[in-house]
């Protein structure tokens, strides 16, 4: 059984932790939190702790801290030679401090608190510095997915990239949306079933083959309209630069 130590308290440290206490592959034998409040609902206050002094054996610490931290926490742990892995998609190996072995645990999703998540779906990618610590975290990483990916600093870049963009900006987009809807009294849901079915489209085809729309078309009549339409500059400025994006691919 692998013994495990999460260090952090936010999104993503919750809900690795509630995963990890629901494998029997993996003992979570305890968690560091500077304010263990934050985790009294997932764990018993003994199995939490704010000192670093009392942090204890493990076979793995996962550390998932904000990004700026992670080299100021992994600098702080009191031990040496065991393997650290951090969860961030932007942050390099070397991050983690070199007295201990380095790893890279990055769950691919995107976690919002409160909200379950099925973690059999979610590609977990991998990194080391040498290969029983990358064994170590492949046997880890298939106990609580069905994905576990070989991924390198660079690579793991290029994909927090494409993961922004594809999730946070796209999600931005809903918001735009929903306001435009909201204030022409009309209500977002309606919307759903073009947003899963576009959604949907992708794991089917390219993203390239299931483009469709007034720019893909080159419809200037309907592009101004709509740019007419939008009071809002910063949303009209969007509008222009994604469908000068989408003429630009068609060309290539």
């Amino acid at each position: 059984m692998i013994k495990v130590v999460v260090i952090g308290s936010g999104n993503v440290a919750q809900h690795l932790i509630e995963v990890l206490l629901q494998t029997e592959e993996v003992a979570l034998v305890q968690a560091f939190a500077r304010t263990p409040s934050h985790l009294a609902s997932l764990l018993p206050i003994t199995t939490i702790t704010s000192d670093y002094q009392e942090i204890i054996d493990a076979d793995v610490y996962i550390v998932s801290v904000s990004d700026d931290a992670i080299a100021e926490v992994t600098a702080q742990l009191p031990f040496e030679n065991r393997l650290v892995v951090h969860t961030s998609g932007s942050s390099t190996l070397s991050v983690v401090h070199s007295k201990n072995r380095a790893g890279v645990f990055y769950p691919l999703q995107t976690f919002t608190k409160g909200k379950s998540i099925d973690f059999t779906a979610i590609p977990i990618c991998l990194e080391a510095e040498n290969e029983l610590d990358y064994a170590l975290l492949t046997t880890l990483g298939s106990a609580l997915s069905q994905t576990v990916l070989t991924i390198d600093s660079e690579q793991r870049k290029s994909l927090h990239v494409a993961a922004v963009i594809v999730c946070n900006f796209v999600n931005h987009l809903y918001e735009i949306g929903a306001e435009i809807c909201e204030k022409n009294d009309v209500p977002f849901e309606i919307l759903h079933p073009l947003i899963q079915e576009t959604a949907h489209k992708i794991t089917e085809r390219s993203p390239r083959e299931a483009q469709t729309g007034p720019a893909l078309r080159n419809d200037t009549k309907t592009i101004t309209q709509h740019l007419d339409f939008l009071e809002n500059s910063t949303y009209q400025n969007i509008y222009q630069i994604l469908t000068q994006s989408i003429q630009h691919v068609k060309k290539l």
